[in-house]
């Protein structure tokens, strides 16, 4: 959860195993650009370091939030991926526009954890403002791909171990 006191990109690689192997899928928002590829190069540079080879990492892109799960979704089907990375950003409006697209984009990527057994993290900043967004995106925050990444690494390894690697 990110608040003032946490920043997103810290975290302890202590336990995170050998990765070279892992199939990661990203799916992008086009919405919202500059926050969304600066949370993309986050996510990509973060599992780069971590071991995933470059060539494992699949980036598709997606109109808007919305169209995450669906993206998310498609990646599941037709590859085989290990995780799929969901990358967006929904910043408040002066609708309720906001809250539809953020609760059903939430329940959507949960639903398609538990429909497919496979990682599908949950990368969508929701911000009130740009500035707040942007502190989230590599700004004073951390970057919220950053975290994204390490999410879907201990979730597949969580899932091999529990599930036994049939790879």
């Amino acid at each position: 959860m990110a608040t003032n006191l946490k920043n997103l990109s810290i975290y302890r690689n202590n336990n995170i195993l050998p990765v070279d192997d892992m199939l990661i899928g990203i799916v992008v928002s086009e919405w919202n650009t500059e926050i969304t590829e600066a949370l993309l190069n986050g996510a990509v540079d973060t599992l780069i370091e971590n071991g995933v080879v470059k060539s494992n990492i699949f980036t598709k892109y997606v109109p808007g939030s919305f169209e995450l799960p669906l993206g998310a979704q498609l990646l599941i089907d037709n590859t085989n991926v290990d995780a799929v990375i969901c990358l967006g950003c929904v910043i408040q409006g002066e609708t309720r526009h906001f809250e539809f697209i953020c609760q059903s984009v939430a329940q959507s990527i949960s639903n398609l954890n538990l429909e497919y057994s496979i990682p599908v993290i949950f990368g969508v900043l929701t911000t009130d403002n740009i500035e707040q967004a942007r502190d989230r995106s590599g700004g004073k925050h951390g970057n919220k791909g950053v975290e994204a990444a390490i999410t879907a690494i201990k979730m597949i390894q969580l899932a091999d171990e529990l599930m036994g690697d049939e790879g």
